[in-house]
């Protein structure tokens, strides 16, 4: 399974970007499917998460900005990103779960400054 991720860039405090992710390959079903950041010096933190049925989980510090959604027969997860922070600057990686193997894409730099 290979993803890839898009929709990264520069974007003003308060502005918003989507990123996509569209898994390929050997997909017979995926099952989670999510979003984690790394920004310079830090660890890798969960963002977002989405079950194959829709349920989500986010980060506290992106709760009520940050929208994560699905389209199971494109095999695309997505992050709605709003109200952008100068913190949410980071890498962004997704991350989907077939038959209990993790596949995580290539990142997409966010830059949140003005």
């Amino acid at each position: 399974v290979q993803l890839q991720a898009s929709g990264g860039g520069l974007v003003q405090p308060g502005g918003s970007l989507r990123l996509s992710c569209a898994a390929s390959g050997s997909i017979f079903s995926l099952g989670v499917m999510g979003w984690y950041r790394q920004a310079p010096g830090k660890q890798r933190e969960l963002v977002a998460i989405i079950t194959r049925s829709g349920t989500t989980n986010y980060a506290d510090s992106v709760k009520g900005r940050f929208t994560i959604s699905r389209d199971n027969a494109k095999n695309t997860v997505y992050l709605q990103m709003n109200s952008l922070k100068p913190e949410d600057t980071a890498v962004y990686y997704c991350l989907a779960y077939q038959a209990d193997l993790a596949y995580w894409g290539e990142g997409t730099q966010v830059t949140v400054s003005s």
